[in-house]
This record gives structure tokens, C-alpha cells and sequence, in this order.
């Protein structure tokens, strides 16, 4: 067969034909094997405060004992962070990776075996040591897996596991407690994650060696890989600057907001709305399916203002004050109906997650880049820190209002510590950055590396 004739004028010194295989497409796989295990890990989290219903009756625990035992699940999730940090840049993500869902799903299952406070504080402890691998393993899967123009959207799409972790939750496991018993729900759980492993063990692997990767692809993902990195910079050193501070305690007051959604809500229906645990499930779907398409939005609402070509800085600074007063309609959840309620707290959740994400970028946009992830460190266990005295004080605050009969006062207290702590950051925050401009701009001492 001869080749076709050239049309007149083309230019025929570079028409190379069948010389570039078309890439496999494998490294989507792996992102969807991330996604399932982040779904999986959300779901594992939730499921203690979704059969709380069921618990009260069996262990007559009070508010204050079931706020300590989620606030040991963060203490140990905290600590985990640390240990499987280590562990994974050691071990790789292979063996990191299983060995960390491999023991959450046992930790899962272990909840149906337990009987008493202590037990289920045991269990708490060992799912938070366990589930702390997902995040670093996952992160580390998509750079060694993606190119550093692909890691944005990669590392969006596993982390979406979170939200629909968060949907398919309360949509299933009230069904299957109501059915089969709250115990049944730790076990598919953990069964769940065994599934996963197998996946996995099966299908990952480095990119340079798999058999599914052609070289096309792994050209691809080699194309701009990391050649190296800055200097390290201790926290001492960073805790010296105005502007780290100002991320720490954005991440401080308002991230146990979101763990008090999380832990409490369905007792607040259950409480407050009359639910019962199978009719939980529609109200709190409802609720983070708000939340997954609104702060989508959020996200959108910088990236036009930046486009219409506003400042980072007067980008950073409009949205999160936008974003910390749609949190402030909480304060009137109480006095809401169930579906009013829904909406108020829906839109506080969308809120919370566009205001996280800004919290973040801020720190690339004064950090330089071989500090962000120690910023970001810092900050995340200021927000663990957070997440382990509120729950406490929260449960406190209700006995002693539950007491009285009086549990739609507690709940409306904790709802306005949550209405305004948004604001109360953003104030904070600004005092201490007025801008998010690079550190340097101000004339401070520079760190360690930047030039």
C-alpha cells in the first residue's frame, strides 16, 4: 500500500506516521482505587454516630462519655498522622497503604465486639491510629502516579471519596442497624475494606515496572516529575511569623465545626426532630449532598474572581468573609423545621469546605513552597487539637442541659458557637496577616531557602 499524496503546499518533513503509540490510561485506575479507599474511610468514621440511637439504649452512656470517646478517635487519628508519615516513606505506598486499611478494617470490625465505654474508647483509638494512613498514602499515590499539572484535579477526585463517604453513610448504615443490628454495620464496613485490599494488592504497583503502563504513559507521568527540593524548615522557625499563626488559628476554631457536624447530628435529629434511626438517613444525605455541590461552587466563585482579575489577596480575603457569614445562619436551626434545619446546616457544611480550602491556598501564597507542607502541618494539628476538646465540651454542655429537659438550649449554644466561630477567625486571622502576600514582601527576616 503506498502512501497518500501529499496536498500541494503541505509540509511533508514532519509527518511521522504510526510513530507514537496512543498512552494507556492507567493512572485513572489508580485514582479511582484511592477514591473507593477514601469513601470507605468516611464511611468507617461515621457509622459510631449513626447508631448512637441504638447505644444509648444498650450502654446508658451520657453525652459527656460519648464526646470523650470521639475525641480519643482524634487524638489517635492525630498521633497516627505522624507515625504513618513515616511509615509509608519507608515502606512505599504499597505496603503503607494496605497495612493502614488492612487495620482499620479489622479496627471496624472490632466495634462489634465491644460492649462498653472503655471498649468502644479502645475501638475509637485503634480506628484513629488506622484510618490516619489513608490521606498521606493516597497524596503520595498521586505523585508518584501523576504529573505535578494532573495532581490538582487527581488529588480532588480521590478526595471527593470524602463527601460521597459522607452521603452513602447515612443512607445505609441506619438500614442495615435498623435491619440487622448496629453490629452488622461495623462488620460490612470492615469487610468492605478486605475487598478493597485485594483490588489493590492486585492492581497497584510502581508506574516504572507495571505491566499495564505503556511507555508512552509513563513518559507522560515522568514529565515533569520533581528533581528536588528546598530546604527543610523547622517549626521553631516558622512559628516566629505573623502569618503562620494566622492559618493555625483559622484551622483551630473552625474545624471542629466540622467534626461536630459529623459526630453530632444524627443525635441532634434524633434528639431534637424526634428521628428515629430509620428515618435518619434522608435528612443527613440531604445535608452533605449540599454540601458536595455548593462548595464546588465556592471553589468556582475564586477561581472567576481571580479570572476577572481581582488579587489573590483581595480574593483570599472577600470569599473567606463570604463564606464565614453563610455559616452564620445556624444560629436559627433551632427555631427551624426539619427541612428548614437541613438547608441552614447544609449550606454551613458548603460553607466550612470553601472556607478550608482558601485556608490552605493562603498558606501557598505567603509560604514558599518547600514550607507549605509544614505550615499546613501545623495548622492541621492546631485543627486535630480543636477536634478533641470540643466534643468533650460539647457533650458536657449537653448533660447539663438534658438535665434540666432542656436539650434544644444546649444544641442552640453549640449551633452559635459554630455560627460564629467564622468570624471570629477571619477577624483573627486578618489581624495577624492583613495581607496574603509572599513573606517577603514585608521585609520579614527571611526563612530558611528563600531566595
Amino acid at each position: 500500500m503506498t502512501s497518500p499524496t501529499p496536498l500541494p503546499g503541505a509540509n511533508t518533513t514532519s509527518l511521522p506516521v504510526n510513530t507514537i503509540t496512543p498512552a494507556t490510561r492507567y493512572r485513572w485506575v489508580v485514582c479511582a482505587l484511592l477514591f473507593a479507599a477514601t469513601t470507605i474511610n468516611y464511611i468507617d468514621r461515621q457509622i459510631l454516630s449513626l447508631v448512637k440511637p441504638l447505644l444509648d439504649q444498650e450502654l446508658h452512656w451520657n453525652n459527656e462519655q460519648f464526646g470523650m470517646v470521639n475525641s480519643a478517635f482524634q487524638a489517635a487519628y492525630a498521633c497516627g498522622l505522624l507515625f504513618f508519615g513515616w511509615f509509608i516513606d519507608r515502606m512505599g505506598t504499597k505496603i503503607g497503604y494496605g497495612v493502614s486499611i488492612a487495620f482499620w478494617s479489622i479496627a471496624a470490625m472490632v466495634h462489634a465486639l465491644v460492649g462498653s465505654i472503655n471498649g468502644f474508647m479502645s475501638a475509637r483509638i485503634f480506628l484513629g491510629v488506622s484510618e490516619a494512613g489513608n490521606f498521606p498514602a493516597a497524596i503520595k499515590s498521586v505523585a508518584l502516579w501523576f504529573p505535578r499539572k494532573e495532581r490538582a484535579f487527581a488529588t480532588s477526585l480521590f478526595n471527593s471519596g470524602a463527601n460521597v463517604g459522607a452521603i452513602f453513610a447515612p443512607a445505609t448504615v441506619p438500614f442495615i442497624a435498623a435491619n440487622w443490628g448496629w453490629k452488622a454495620a461495623f462488620i460490612i464496613a470492615g469487610a468492605a475494606g478486605f475487598a478493597w485490599l485485594i483490588f489493590w494488592k492486585l492492581m497497584y504497583g510502581a508506574p516504572e515496572t507495571h505491566g499495564r503502563v505503556n511507555a508512552t504513559e509513563l513518559t507522560h507521568i515522568l514529565s515533569d516529575r520533581d528533581t528536588g527540593s528546598g530546604a527543610s524548615v523547622p517549626w521553631s522557625s516558622l512559628l516566629r511569623y505573623r502569618q503562620t499563626w494566622a492559618i493555625i488559628v483559622a484551622k483551630f476554631l473552625t474545624d471542629p465545626v466540622w467534626w461536630f457536624f459529623l459526630i453530632w447530628l444524627p443525635d441532634y435529629f434524633n434528639k431534637t426532630q424526634g428521628l428515629d434511626i430509620k428515618k435518619l438517613g434522608a435528612p443527613l444525605v440531604c445535608i452533605y449532598a449540599i454540601v458536595t455541590v455548593l462548595s464546588i461552587g465556592g471553589g468556582w466563585l475564586t477561581h472567576f474572581l481571580v479570572q476577572r482579575g481581582w488579587s489573590h489577596n483581595r480574593t483570599r480575603k472577600t470569599c473567606m468573609f463570604l463564606f464565614a457569614l453563610c455559616v452564620l445562619p445556624i444560629l436559627f436551626v433551632n427555631g427551624a423545621g426539619l427541612w428548614s434545619a437541613v438547608v441552614l446546616i447544609g449550606i454551613a457544611g458548603a460553607a466550612h469546605q470553601a472556607w478550608s480550602a482558601n485556608v490552605f491556598t493562603t498558606a501557598s501564597d505567603m509560604f514558599p513552597k518547600h514550607a507549605v507542607a509544614s505550615v499546613i502541618g501545623l495548622a492541621s494539628m492546631a485543627g486535630s487539637v480543636g477536634g478533641i476538646l470540643f466534643p468533650i465540651f460539647s457533650g458536657r454542655l449537653l448533660d447539663r442541659f438534658t438535665a434540666n429537659g432542656d436539650v434544644n438550649t444546649g444544641y442552640g449554644i453549640l449551633f452559635g458557637i459554630c455560627a460564629v466561630a467564622y468570624l471570629a477567625a477571619f477577624g483573627l486571622s486578618h489581624l495577624l496577616a492583613p495581607r496574603f502576600e509572599p513573606i517577603e514582601k514585608e521585609g520579614l527576616h527571611q526563612l530558611p531557602g528563600v531566595t
